[in-house]
């Protein structure tokens, strides 16, 4: 009696996966006319204020069992399929693969698209300023360790628009063929051992720290050396081979790390969104003060602010603020026009969906 229960229940998954698998193929073809569209009019792909608009339906309509990150990821994987269908999509980061910025370019764009790993964050800019890739994507900055200079320096110089964001947690682990007391030599980014102080200071002292271009590297690197070890990702780890000696080694639990997505063109409003800016000061008591004002008075939460040598003459500084709203309402129109009259410069660095994501430890 029960196999046959369980014989009937198949059959009706199987109806349904029929179903399933009809609507999707009727999806896509919906979206290769979309693309025809936007190829017609010379607009990119990929359209972050749809992606947003999609999520939020789904997190509405969902009624369970699943829950709403596991339909996020079907859709992903969807969104993602759809997109290579529309046209040939290329997503430069910053690598080698299974760095922390691939796992995030991963987390925003699926597997179907073409992934170009960079040795440097200039170079992910130059690729997409090149048009040799539609999109790319850095990092700016870290929950505990603050901004990424490369970054900051890069949209300093660059026509690239910021499109998206992504935040995704940051779990470090010591991976290592070798026991830890027999660990004396140990691979990562400069930023992962600061991220991981504490461990490192209280099991680790007798190894030698080694800065290497990325995580992922290190992993790499720790795969075949007698008595070396990696701080990276578990995806890493399994990349080379390399096994977990002690996971979640970070200092901060909420450890995590915000990426940028930079194109050609920024993104259309979502109801829920950040521009970024930057601009220049001019030399005088009250300065700063000054070019905060017209955001104060427009009602606009500032949600970063970070100063950044110009690199033009020695003490001059450019500033880079992350503020809620898009650059097409209103009123940040207003305050950025308020801003432009009383700084010596002032650069949009562009509109975006601000990312709510941030996974639980």
């Amino acid at each position: 009696m029960t196999e046959n229960s369980i014989d009937r229940i198949r059959a009706e998954i199987d109806r349904l996966d029929s179903e399933i698998v009809g609507l999707l193929n009727a999806r896509a073809k919906l979206a290769l006319e979309i693309g025809k569209l936007k190829a017609r009019e010379n607009q990119l792909p990929y359209s972050p204020e749809r992606e947003s608009a999609i999520y939020k339906r789904l997190s509405a309509i969902n009624q369970g069992p699943l829950p709403l990150e596991t339909l996020k990821a079907v859709y992903r994987e969807l969104m993602s399929g759809c997109l290579s269908l529309e046209q040939p999509v290329v997503v430069a980061y910053l690598g080698p693969e299974f760095s922390f910025t691939h796992l995030a370019a991963r987390r925003k764009f699926g597997s179907a698209v073409h992934y170009r790993p960079q040795p440097a964050i200039s170079a992910v800019f130059d690729e997409v300023s090149h048009a040799r890739a539609t999109y790319g994507v850095v990092p700016i900055e870290n929950s505990t360790e603050g901004g990424i200079s490369d970054t900051m320096d890069c949209l300093m110089a660059t026509e690239a628009k910021i499109c998206a964001e992504i935040v995704i947690p940051i779990h470090l682990s010591l991976l290592s063929k070798w026991p830890v007391q027999e660990i004396r030599r140990l691979y990562s980014k400069q930023q992962a051992f600061a991220q991981c102080r504490i461990y490192l200071a209280t099991h680790l002292q007798h190894a030698e720290l080694v800065d290497t271009p990325s995580t992922a590297r290190a992993a790499e690197l720790a795969a075949s050396e007698k008595g070396a070890a990696a701080v990276a990702s578990v995806e890493a780890g399994e990349a080379y081979d390399v096994p977990v000696v002690t996971a979640n080694i970070e200092d901060a639990g909420q450890n995590a790390t915000r990426f940028l997505v930079i194109a050609r063109e920024s993104a259309r409003p979502s109801g829920n969104d950040r521009t970024s800016i930057l601009f220049s000061i001019k030399d005088e008591v009250g300065a700063l003060f000054k070019m905060l004002e017209p955001f104060r008075s427009a009602g606009i939460n500032l949600t970063r602010i970070e100063s950044r040598p110009s690199k033009k003459r020695a003490w001059d500084y450019v500033f880079f603020v992350d503020l809620e709203g898009h650059i097409d309402e209103p009123r940040v129109a207003q305050a950025l026009g308020d801003l432009g009259g009383r700084c010596k410069f002032v650069s949009v660095l562009g509109s975006y969906p601000e990312s709510r994501e941030w996974v639980q430890r």
